[in-house]
C-alpha cells in the first residue's frame, strides 16, 4: 500500500520510532483518514500535527470532526486510535462491538501490536470523528 506522504519531520519521526508492524498498522490507519476527507465534503482538509507527541488528525475546513490520535503504547506492545474522551464515540462503539473490539476506557480502541484491525469497522469509527462535529 502506498502511503500519503508525511510532511512533518517531527511526525514522521513519531512513526519511525514505534515497531515496525505496529508502524504499518497505523501508518494505514492514516491513510483511511486521508482516503474518507478525500471521499467526503463533508469532512473537508486535515491537519496532520503532533498532540501529547502522538501524530493526530484534524478536521480544518470545516471543522467537522473531533480530534484522531494514533499511538504505540509500548508497555502493553498495543497500538490503538483514540478520540477526545468526552465524545460519544466510544460509547456508541461499545455498545455494537464490545465482544469484538477491546477499548480503553472511553478514549480508544486497542490492537495487539501484531494484530490487524478489522478495516470495515474502523473505517466507519474514523468516519464517525471525522464528522462528529458536524452531526451534532
Amino acid at each position: 500500500m502506498a502511503f500519503k506522504n508525511i510532511d512533518s519531520l517531527d511526525v514522521a519521526a513519531v512513526f519511525q520510532s514505534f515497531p515496525d508492524e505496529a508502524r504499518q498498522k497505523l501508518l494505514s490507519v492514516r491513510q483511511l483518514i486521508f482516503d474518507l476527507s478525500n471521499e467526503s465534503d463533508t469532512v473537508g482538509d486535515i491537519e496532520e500535527t503532533l498532540k501529547w507527541g502522538v501524530p493526530s488528525y484534524l478536521t480544518k475546513h470545516p471543522k467537522s470532526g473531533t480530534t484522531i490520535r494514533l499511538q504505540w503504547l509500548p508497555a502493553s506492545r498495543q497500538y490503538g486510535i483514540f478520540v477526545h474522551c468526552q465524545t460519544s464515540l466510544i460509547a456508541d462503539f461499545k455498545e455494537q462491538y464490545q465482544f469484538s473490539l477491546k477499548f480503553d476506557k472511553n478514549r480508544g480502541i486497542l490492537f495487539e501490536e501484531k494484530e490487524d484491525f478489522p478495516e470495515p469497522i474502523i473505517k466507519k469509527f474514523v468516519s464517525n470523528a471525522l464528522t462528529y462535529h458536524s452531526k451534532k
